[in-house]
């Protein structure tokens, strides 16, 4: 469960919001301003890849349900389509889901990616960012839900969204909107 505990705006301007996740294991908050979670995956290929690898850069983690699937490659397509705008924004583009290291190699061949994808097989990440879907469609169990998050160079996050419905598209003009407040 998702709990929008508070949104404000700060005398800088800037947004802020606490959300809370209630699990069977756990209690914890994201929060915009506060550091990112760290974390380490394994990306297509087989390397290992952890987020402080990114500190320097402004970094916007896209979790998405599952490669292939209608709407993710849709998503991920625009992402590629606009790599110049995020390029120019000094931002790195992350893209993680539960599916196998195999299957998003073929997903970033099929679709000539040039951002690194992540799996999450175990769906750790995806729960410790809030964004694992314990009930998903054709009862898959565990599955990430589409969610944007927007760290800045110093891996503060500036932006949350998570979102309920996986045919929902990230709002990727808010996502720029907040990247350019940070170039």
């Amino acid at each position: 469960m998702l709990i929008l505990s508070f949104f404000d705006v700060n005398s800088l301007g800037i947004m802020s919001a606490r959300l809370t996740f209630e699990s069977k294991t756990t209690t914890m908050n994201i929060e915009l301003g506060q550091q990112a979670p760290e974390f380490s995956l394994y990306n297509t290929e087989k390397n290992k890849v952890s987020l402080s690898d990114y500190r320097g850069k402004n970094v916007v983690i896209l979790f998405f349900p599952l490669a292939f699937s209608g709407v993710c490659t849709k998503e991920v397509c625009s992402v590629q389509e606009n790599m110049g705008n995020y390029q120019k924004l000094n931002a790195e583009i992350i893209g993680i889901s539960v599916d196998s290291l195999f299957s998003l190699h073929k997903f970033k061949q099929e679709y000539s990616l040039d951002f690194e994808l992540l799996s999450d097989f175990n769906k750790e990440v995806s729960d410790l960012y809030q964004s694992l879907n314990e009930n998903f469609a054709f009862e898959m169990k565990g599955v990430s839900k589409r969610s944007t998050f927007v760290l800045d160079k110093e891996g503060v996050i500036r932006f949350i969204e998570i979102l309920d419905s996986p045919g929902d598209m990230p709002n990727f003009t808010e996502v720029q909107a907040c990247l350019e407040t940070l170039a």
